[in-house]
């Protein structure tokens, strides 16, 4: 027989000694304990007590829990596990539905085998660098000051548009290019 968990024992004597501490003080809310809102009270306000009476109780509780789950991992690990992952359990009742509609990877696949994607076409657009062309390295596809799409090689990044700039040859030198 598993022994009840700390929390599920309705008589236990210093969880009702410290609710009646903090009833007997009657402060209604405290902050909750080491929080600015408690470490702005002042020292003697009962509000400071109750917050730690409340801390010490769930930190009793806690390793209360802790030490009862050890023991039960010790002498019913199957008990243990069913407790240790009900939440986990409940939650994965509330998704399956969702995941059990959702295509495995295998089907996936084999979709994307039956029906290869078509692939887009690469364009330009205004305001945009130019975009790469796929299996040509190095050529890039631009968009013209008229609107075309236009297909170069672009070996240095630093280089203006070859179709937009005029060759060197053609570049005026001199006093006539500072004009």
């Amino acid at each position: 027989m598993t022994p009840a968990p700390p929390e599920a024992v309705a008589t236990d004597p210093v969880a009702l000694w410290a609710s009646a501490q903090a009833t007997a003080l009657g402060t209604g809310d405290a902050p909750a304990y080491g929080t600015p809102a408690w470490s702005a009270l002042p020292a003697a306000d009962p509000r400071r007590t109750v917050a730690i009476l409340t801390a010490a109780e769930q930190w009793r509780r806690h390793t209360a829990r802790e030490a009862w789950l050890d023991h039960l991992a010790d002498t019913d690990p199957d008990e243990w596990f069913r407790i240790v992952t009900v939440d986990a359990n409940a939650h994965a009742r509330t998704i399956a539905g969702g995941l059990a509609r959702r295509p495995t990877v295998a089907e996936l696949d084999a979709r994307r085998r039956a029906s290869p994607a078509q692939a887009r076409p690469v364009t330009a657009t205004p305001r945009w660098p130019p975009v790469a062309i796929p299996g040509r390295p190095g050529w890039v596809r631009t968009l013209t000051p008229d609107g075309r799409q236009l297909d170069r090689p672009r070996n240095h990044p630093q280089e203006p548009p070859r179709d937009l700039a005029p060759p060197h040859y053609l570049r005026p030198a001199g006093r006539a290019a500072a004009a």
